[in-house]
């Protein structure tokens, strides 16, 4: 029998987004990495709170995403931490992500960094900006069940 395929932790996630964006659609990209990116990312050197997708000529790009040097990077390699980093999608996938943006005034944004098989992967979401009022909202639910968790556990004792 095949063992179910444990989810390995992922390297990197974006909270924030998920805060102020209304996440409609999620899709897996692929980056292109070089070496010390990649051996950065396997020791957990990576971040991409304050990160975001644009699209230019046809093309996905993540900018703004802080991937860190190891100490032990080599001198001969020139290491900028933020450079912008070409997401590797499918034709129908960009068509798709280019025409919401444009027409429909969706954003792009980085949701999870993770491994898949050896390979850096980035979940992107299409996103909807999200109100005030709405984030207020979402801190009152959550509040609530909070409450009633503490309720519910109280009166089982």
């Amino acid at each position: 029998m095949a063992k179910p395929e444990e989810k390995a932790p992922p390297i990197a996630v974006n909270r924030k987004a998920r805060f102020d964006y209304f996440i409609e659609e999620r899709f897996e990209a692929g980056i292109s990495l070089m070496g010390w990116e990649v051996k950065s990312m396997r020791a957990g050197k990576a971040q991409i709170a304050e990160a975001y997708v644009y699209v230019k000529n046809g093309e996905a790009f993540l900018f703004g995403a802080h991937i860190g040097a190891l100490v032990s990077a080599s001198t001969h390699v020139d290491t900028d931490p933020t450079r912008t980093r070409k997401l590797l999608l499918n034709r129908r996938q960009l068509d798709h992500l280019i025409g919401a943006v444009e027409r429909r005034g969706h954003t792009i944004v980085p949701l999870e960094l993770y491994w898949k098989n050896g390979r850096a992967k980035l979940e992107i979401g299409l996103a909807k900006g999200k109100k005030q009022h709405d984030k207020r909202a979402n801190d009152k639910d959550r509040d609530w069940q909070r409450d009633k968790s503490r309720i519910m556990k109280s009166a089982r004792r």
